[in-house]
Parts: C-alpha cells; sequence; structure tokens
C-alpha cells in the first residue's frame, strides 16, 4: 500500500513539470504548450513623453525595445532629450514629439496605433535644414514611410496635443487676409544660415539654396533662389540678383534680404497673387551677406558697446570696424576697373562699352576671395537686373561710379542713362521716405533730387561692382543706400522693413521692361553669343545660352539689330508705349552667310577668367574644405558615443 502511494505522487509530481513541447512531441500528458500572455497598454512613464496626448503605451514599441528600461537607454531617446539644445530650441518641440510617437507609440485596446506618416512628412520638410546646420544626418527612427502610416490604414496626429495649444496662443487671423510672421531681429551667421535654409525646405517646390563660394574665413556666400523652376535657367525668363552686407558694418540690408526671402515663400504659399506672378515669372537670386567675416566684427564691436567716434563737426562718424572683409580688402574697390579702359577707348571709332575683358593685369593684385566667388557668378547666369544694398545715406546712385575726371566729381552717364535713372527713380519713388524733400534726412544732400543720383557725381570710386556689372555682363546694377545710420537698432529693423518692402518688391518687377525674345538660325535653332544692338545707345547685350535676351529700354521707338559670326544682320523698327506692364516680344531668324566672319578675338579674351590660374587655390580651399567636413566628425558626436555603448553611426550624414 506504501508503494501505490509513493508511485502515486511520483507520477503527480513528474506532471507538475512537464517540459515545454517539441516538435512531433504533442502526446496528451508529455508535455505543455506555454501560453504567452497578452500584450496589456501600460502608462507612458518615459519623462520626455509626458506630454503626449495620450496616457498608454505598448512595449515592444516600433523599434523592437521590450521594455520601459531598454527604451530609456537607447541613443534615440538620449538624442530626444538633448534635441531642443542641439538644435538652439528649432523644430521643438515637434521633433520630440514625433520621436515620442515611436519610442512610446500610442496603445488601445492591447494594440499599438501607429502615428500619421503626414505629420511627420509636416515636419521632415520644416526641419531637415536643422540638422543640415549641424551637420547631423535626419534620424532614421523618423523615417516617414518606415514608422508612419496613412491615414487610410487608422493613424493618430502624434502633435495633436501641440496644435491645441498653438491654436489657444495664435492670434486670430481673418480666413482671407494675408499673415506672414517675421521675426525683426538681427541674425548672426549660423542664424541666417539656419533661415535660409529652412525657407527654401518650406517652399521646396519655388525655392533652393546654394554657395557661390567661401569668404576668407571660409564660411559659405550663401544664396538662396526663388523661381518656378528652382535650379535652372527657363527661356526667356529673366533674372535678378540682390546683394547685401557687402560691407560688414552697413547691415541693414542683409536684414531686409532676410525677411524678404521669408516673405516672398510665405506670401506665395498664402496666395499672393502679386507674389505668385513674381516669382513665376522671374528668377530671384537673394545673396544676404557678402561679407559674412566683416559682419561677424561689426557685430562683436556693437555688442561690446564701444564708443561712437566723432567728427571734428561734432558729427558721429560711423565706425568702419568690420566694413572690410579679413583680408582688409573693401570689396567694393576690388573688382577689375573697366570703367577706366571704356574712358580710354572713347576716342577710338568702335569703342564699346559692354562686356569688356577683364584686363591680365588685374589678376596679380590682391583679389578677394568674395570679389572672385562673385565674379564667377555673375558670369554663370544672365542676370538682366541687380541692386546692392548698402547703407550710411538715403539714396539711389547708378552708374558711372567712376568720374571721367580724373581729379573732379562729375556727373558720368553711360550710354543707358535713361534706364538707369528710370531704374533708380522706380527703387526711391516706391521707397517710404527717399523721394521726399526732407532736409533733415542724413544732412538733406540729396532732398531737392528726388532721392536718385549718378554715383560719380556723388563721390568717386574705382573698382566698384556696378560699374563692372554693367560693363562685363548684360546686367544693370545700381546701389542702394538705405540709410544714414550703418548699424541701426534693432528696434529700427521693423520701421526699415515697412518703408523699403514695396521699393524691393516695385524694383524686381522693373525687369520686365523694355523688350526680350529669342535669336535663332533657320534650323531653329537659338544661337548662343549673338549681339542685339540699338542704335544710339553704345551698349550691346548678348544672347544667352539657348539665344534668349532681355534688353531693358524705356519707351521710345528704337532700331533694334541682331548680328552673329556666320550670319548675316537682321533688323526692326519697334515701337515701345509708356506704362508697359511687361516687355516687348522680338525674337530675330539669322540667315547664315556665305563670307567668311572676319576673326574675333576679343570674344576670346573675354571668355578667359583667371587665365594664368593665380587665384585657382580658392576654388581647391573650397574642395579640401568639404573633403575635411566630410572627414571629421561634427562637435557633437563625442557626446553620444561616450553616453552609449554603440556608436550611433546612423547620425552621420553621408555627403
Amino acid at each position: 500500500m506504501i508503494k501505490v502511494v509513493f508511485l502515486l505522487n511520483a507520477l503527480t509530481l513528474v506532471r507538475c513539470v512537464l517540459p515545454r513541447c517539441e516538435p512531433g512531441n504533442y502526446f496528451q500528458g508529455w508535455c505543455k504548450v506555454a501560453v504567452e500572455p497578452k500584450p496589456q497598454c501600460t502608462d507612458v512613464v518615459l519623462g520626455y513623453c509626458d506630454d503626449m496626448s495620450y496616457s498608454k503605451t505598448l512595449f515592444p514599441n516600433l523599434l523592437e525595445h521590450k521594455t520601459r528600461e531598454q527604451a530609456e537607454l537607447s541613443t534615440e531617446y538620449l538624442l530626444l532629450s538633448v534635441i531642443h539644445s542641439l538644435l538652439n530650441g528649432e523644430c521643438n518641440p515637434d521633433i520630440r514629439m514625433l520621436g515620442c510617437s515611436v519610442l512610446a507609440p500610442r496603445c488601445e485596446n492591447g494594440k499599438i496605433i501607429k502615428p500619421c506618416r503626414s505629420s511627420c512628412e509636416l515636419v521632415l520638410k520644416s526641419c531637415a535644414h536643422a540638422f543640415e546646420g549641424i551637420d547631423m544626418a535626419w534620424p532614421y527612427f523618423l523615417d516617414c514611410d518606415r514608422f508612419f502610416v496613412s491615414e487610410e490604414e487608422g493613424c493618430y496626429d502624434p502633435l495633436e496635443g501641440l496644435r491645441e495649444m498653438q491654436e489657444m496662443v495664435m492670434p486670430s487671423v481673418s480666413p482671407g487676409e494675408p499673415f506672414t510672421a517675421i521675426k525683426f531681429t538681427y541674425h548672426s551667421n549660423t542664424q541666417m544660415f539656419n533661415i535660409l535654409k529652412k525657407t527654401a525646405a518650406q517652399c521646396l517646390h519655388i525655392s533652393r539654396t546654394y554657395s557661390i563660394g567661401n569668404s576668407v574665413e571660409g564660411k559659405d556666400l550663401l544664396v538662396i533662389e526663388f523661381s518656378s523652376n528652382p535650379g535652372a535657367h527657363e527661356l526667356m525668363e529673366p533674372e535678378i540678383r540682390y546683394i547685401g552686407n557687402m560691407h560688414g558694418n552697413e547691415v541693414m540690408g542683409r536684414e531686409l534680404l532676410i525677411y524678404l526671402a521669408q516673405y516672398l515663400c510665405s506670401e506665395y504659399l498664402l496666395g499672393n497673387i502679386r507674389i505668385q506672378t513674381l516669382v513665376n515669372t522671374t528668377r530671384i537670386h537673394i545673396l544676404p551677406s557678402m561679407n559674412p567675416d566683416g559682419y561677424e566684427l561689426a557685430s562683436a564691436d556693437m555688442q561690446s558697446g564701444s564708443d561712437t567716434d566723432y567728427d571734428d563737426d561734432a558729427q558721429p562718424r560711423a565706425n568702419s570696424i568690420g566694413r572690410a572683409n579679413a583680408q582688409n580688402i573693401d570689396l567694393n574697390r576690388n573688382f577689375p576697373d573697366l570703367t577706366s579702359i571704356f574712358y580710354n577707348r572713347r576716342r577710338f571709332k568702335r569703342y564699346r562699352s559692354d562686356h569688356i575683358p577683364i584686363p591680365t593685369s588685374y589678376w596679380f593684385g590682391k583679389v578677394a576671395p568674395e570679389s572672385y566667388a562673385v565674379m564667377k557668378w555673375m558670369r554663370s547666369i544672365p542676370f538682366v537686373l541687380s541692386a546692392n544694398l548698402h547703407g550710411g545715406d538715403l539714396v539711389v546712385s547708378y552708374p558711372y561710379d567712376l568720374s571721367k575726371h580724373p581729379l573732379e566729381n562729375m556727373f558720368s552717364p553711360t550710354p543707358d542713362e535713361q534706364v538707369f535713372s528710370n531704374l533708380a527713380r522706380t527703387y526711391a519713388d516706391a521707397h517710404a521716405t527717399m523721394a521726399n524733400d526732407d532736409t533733415s534726412r542724413c544732412g538733406g544732400t540729396f532732398a531737392d533730387k528726388g532721392g536718385i543720383v549718378n554715383g560719380a557725381k556723388w563721390y568717386s570710386i574705382a573698382g566698384g561692382m556696378s560699374d563692372f556689372s554693367y560693363l562685363h555682363t548684360n546686367c544693370f546694377e545700381i546701389t542702394v543706400e538705405l540709410g544714414c545710420d550703418k548699424y541701426p537698432a534693432e528696434e529700427d529693423l521693423y520701421t526699415g522693413w515697412q518703408e523699403n518692402k514695396e521699393a524691393l518688391l516695385s524694383f524686381m518687377e522693373a525687369v520686365q521692361q523694355g523688350i526680350k525674345g529669342i535669336v535663332k538660325g533657320e534650323d531653329g535653332k537659338g544661337i548662343k553669343g549673338a549681339t542685339v544692338s540699338v542704335k544710339g545707345i553704345r551698349h550691346d547685350i548678348r544672347t544667352a545660352e539657348d539665344g534668349d535676351y532681355w534688353r531693358l529700354l524705356t519707351s521710345g521707338i528704337y532700331i533694334v539689330t541682331a548680328s552673329a559670326p556666320g550670319y548675316s544682320k537682321a533688323m526692326k523698327k519697334i515701337h515701345l508705349p509708356a506704362n508697359m506692364q511687361r516687355a516687348g516680344r522680338v525674337d530675330f531668324v539669322l540667315k547664315k552667310d556665305e563670307v567668311q566672319p572676319e576673326l574675333d578675338t576679343s570674344v576670346d579674351t573675354y571668355e578667359r577668367f583667371d587665365p594664368f590660374n593665380q587665384h585657382s587655390h580658392y576654388n581647391i580651399r573650397d574642395t579640401v574644405q568639404r573633403e575635411e567636413r566630410i572627414q571629421e566628425k561634427p562637435w557633437w558626436w563625442s557626446y553620444f558615443t561616450r553616453s552609449t555603448l554603440q556608436a550611433p553611426t546612423w547620425l552621420l550624414r553621408r555627403h
């Protein structure tokens, strides 16, 4: 009896410790299938995710972290904890909340609800530039296609709570009322770069940023472009540029161009018909700072609170710290002096005032990298119109800037005096105060001149950018002096924008005056480099890559001729009525000329830029700097490698 009881107890013990079932071993009583517990929603207890619009989450999460502890120790969570500091507060809490929707996803009825792809794409579009600014890759766990789903699949907006808070604090704006939010403050170089890239990202279909070169200290000369087809020249679409901060201590123009970029993007998206028409019919290039090194010096000097200097008459004298570049070169005296060449050639019968080649001697002098970059830029794009923004007075000046009398400031007009004075008047008249007769502003020097002046009559300079632009390229450039104070107080920036906004827009619209067209051969193909001449105006322009051209003219009757080597000339008489809203279309078809054309050596000379590679190191330096940036780890890298067991290479950008 005792043996039977012992045997029964032993069998019971065996049944209590039955092994897990293996394949082929499912006999009743010999093994037991383990039942996994059902996943259950738990409270969101991750410290950086406690402000989400939901309170329940589930593990494993979308990154396969099995527990809360594993998620908290991950590099992904570490990134969310410091992202505010890394991006200087930009794009936060958007990025953090987007990351939390992956690390601590929403849970309902024991199931994970994935975040919406549309929310991710909006944040990516607005914030990709911020990661680029610190040389960090877009985090893999914010991949909109991988971890986010469409509305049809059943998703939620991870930024829902944030949007509710924004609706509470945002001012009410009427549905039909355009609204552009611009922060009227000074911007450091880093802030400027980030704003331009962010603006381009927000208006990706009409905008992009690109660099034309580097300053002495290696800072990008960053341009933002607006066009219906960014990055490409479109047939018969005129190109215009704005350049600011050529003198580093003249800062109003720099800020105005940053504001202008934001305004064009925002108003285009809001449906402003005027802005949409401008962007869709013009290719606009904006270089807010041509001298970022000088700006840093001037900004540091202003922040240090240095005392203002005074001249002999006890009048404030503008502080010149930061005016020049880091090589102490005044950039507006550093361009080739083609005006002197033009003056010396005037006595010849067939002298020309256009496409004058850069003299070889220029390249053996001291050429600033900023000047070098801008000259290459001018030659690479068929610009039609330009304005260079300065400070120190309130006036628009136009070429020539070098007086025809070597010892006297004398009125020195170009062959296009009527066009230039009309362009200058366009800006001055649209400005809030520039054209009025108030003698109290800046000494009242130009109060009786309508706010415009011939540059050489004001004060003569050699090597200026505006003269070079006119004599070397097709582009007509004016100089805008934005006010008496070169570095105004920050509270005056909004006033400066209000005074100049209409003028900046009106000047860009002025590019549509005159005539435009295509010069073709009989085969229908455009002729590159054909010459378009206007009788009575000794300044020709040349056609672009596909044979298209633009010729700025005022109203009147003109005889226009098109010619090209190997072709016979074609001539047309045109009438431009007053108040034309757009340029007149004048095309030419040239017939092949059987007579062999004379060799024009000036064309070959014109094409030679830096012929002896005296300054090719600027290009080499740009390449080396890019390679060094690729090889060197970013400043934030050591923080993550010290804090995690595995180096997060997914944070490194692939250049």
